[in-house]
């Protein structure tokens, strides 16, 4: 759809949920590389040290591809909107498997349990067969594979992407959501470099 698509599409929201006054679609953001003197002067590995002891879920997000099932792991999702269902997840812009469920246009967040940290370090790789020897089925929109044993899983369509320095910010337009198989389980939990 693209920004203007986008921005286009929210006015139109807006107006028909009769938001009072003229409303009109906010100037399109210039896209560009960060400059040097732009950088923060912070340490990367300080970075990851500090960040780390903010605890994250822990999620693999799957797509139905022309070259069979695609997945990673993924700790940095989040629901973004209730009006409309949105949810969003960071990927890193060197991702091998994020062009191939672009090119899907749909994909599946598995929200991992406790005891699934084995399952999350095979969709870490890169390169492997992920989903050899997993127990899936297929979500019931888009057909992206739903692993078993998992707390819960969103089906979503792509709704934008947009640009976050090394990574890009995913927003999925939520089409179902359901419990999964470990409905009263925990969560798996990653904090300061390992699962909890």
């Amino acid at each position: 759809m693209g920004q203007a698509g986008t921005a286009e599409a929210a006015v139109r929201y807006l107006r028909a949920a009769g938001a009072p006054g003229p409303v009109e679609a906010l100037p399109r953001p210039t896209l560009r590389c960060v400059r040097d003197d732009e950088r923060a002067p912070v340490d990367q590995r300080e970075f990851r040290r500090v960040l780390g002891s903010f605890a994250t879920g822990v999620t693999v997000v799957t797509a139905p591809t022309a070259e069979g099932p695609a997945g990673f792991a993924c700790q940095s999702f989040s629901s973004l909107s209730l009006d409309p269902p949105l949810v969003a997840f960071m990927v890193g812009r060197t991702s091998t498997t994020w062009p191939r469920i672009a090119r899907a246009g749909v994909f599946c967040v598995n929200v991992l349990s406790a005891g699934q940290g084995e399952l999350c370090r095979g969709f870490a790789v890169s390169g492997a067969d992920k989903f050899a020897g997993v127990a899936h089925d297929t979500a019931p929109v888009s057909g992206s594979p739903r692993l078993a044993g998992t707390l819960a899983w969103i089906d979503c369509a792509i709704h934008a992407v947009h640009p976050g320095g090394d990574h890009l910010v995913v927003v999925g337009r939520v089409t179902a959501l359901g419990m999964g198989d470990d409905q009263a389980g925990a969560p798996l939990l990653f904090h300061r470099g390992r699962f909890l």
